[in-house]
């Protein structure tokens, strides 16, 4: 096969970038879902919709505020170009979001807002938490399009142009794990093909929200506990993940990856907030308050 001749996928459908239209999608179908559910937890509409339209602004700022901190020499020299603009001209928008900025931001700004809007803030936790596995499981599909955050060569070996490496490199990917053409042909970048993180990421996410959606209907989930699975269960992925990834974050010249030791704070977080909603507090249980809404209602 010639390797050579294999061309990247477009990033954009017309004038519109596939990533963000991706995110979009994600959000929408959160939001689609978020509703649904919203109803039988005693929130109203109107205050998810106005919730979204406040705290998704936030969020993006904030992924962005983080990228930019652990990646302040790329724009010491420029502070214009955070807001996306280059140095002598043109607009290349937010080239660079870390998640867990976006993250910590959402939930700071969740807080803030329930206790204007009187919403109890668990309730909204819950709400929120599969909005966030589907956000990150489009999102990734962003950068596949984008061709970021990909993992390292397959096999670990440099082919240097040779046949029989790449050869076996492509036959991971298509034969191995059964990948389409399309994804396997994105993953050949430089040279080599590559691991794609983007995708493992995006199905770890998915299978994530179906194991949460099942959890949710059961009689042992405490309020509050669907996010602490969530620090839990992506925290976990993306910890194993994140040592493949080319392109990681790392905390200030320690060679400590950044998403790596954030996610063990997650970890413990997670834990913690079971023990809080289990054994300090014993929250009331999810399905009771679905049990009394629909009562009320």
């Amino acid at each position: 096969m010639d390797h050579t001749s294999i061309a990247p996928l477009p990033n954009t459908i017309g004038p519109i970038p596939l990533y963000g239209f991706l995110i979009m999608t994600g959000v929408m179908v959160a939001l689609w879902m978020g509703l649904r559910e919203g109803k039988k937890l005693g929130i109203k509409s109107n205050d998810i919709l106005d919730g979204l339209l406040i705290i998704l602004p936030l969020a993006i700022i904030g992924a962005r505020l983080w990228y930019v901190i652990f990646e302040w020499h790329q724009f010491k020299d420029y502070l214009p170009s955070i807001l996306g603009f280059q140095e002598g001209g043109g607009f290349d928008g937010f080239s660079g979001l870390a998640i867990h900025g976006g993250f910590f931001v959402a939930i700071i700004a969740a807080f803030i807002y329930t206790k204007k809007r009187k919403v109890e803030i668990y309730k909204a936790f819950d709400l929120i938490a599969p909005g966030f596995f589907i956000g990150q499981a489009f999102g990734r599909w962003g950068n596949f399009f984008n061709r970021e955050a990909y993992g390292g060569v397959i096999g670990g070996i440099r082919a240097n142009g040779d046949t029989s490496i790449l050869d076996s490199q492509r036959a991971f990917l298509s034969d191995t794990l059964r990948l389409p053409d399309f994804i396997t042909n994105n993953m050949y970048i430089g040279g080599n093909y590559h691991h794609p993180t983007f995708l493992y990421e995006s199905v770890w996410n998915v299978v994530g929200l179906a194991i949460l959606l099942v959890l949710r209907r059961t009689k042992f989930v405490r309020s509050g506990d669907l996010l602490a699975f969530y620090l839990i269960w992506y925290s976990v992925g993306r910890f194993m993940i994140e040592s493949m990834r080319t392109d990681s974050l790392y905390l200030w010249g320690t060679g400590l990856r950044t998403a790596q030791v954030v996610s063990i704070l997650m970890i413990l977080g997670g834990i913690i907030l079971i023990i809080f909603n289990h054994i300090i507090i014993k929250r009331k249980h999810y399905y009771k308050i679905i049990e009394e809404n629909s009562v009320q209602s």
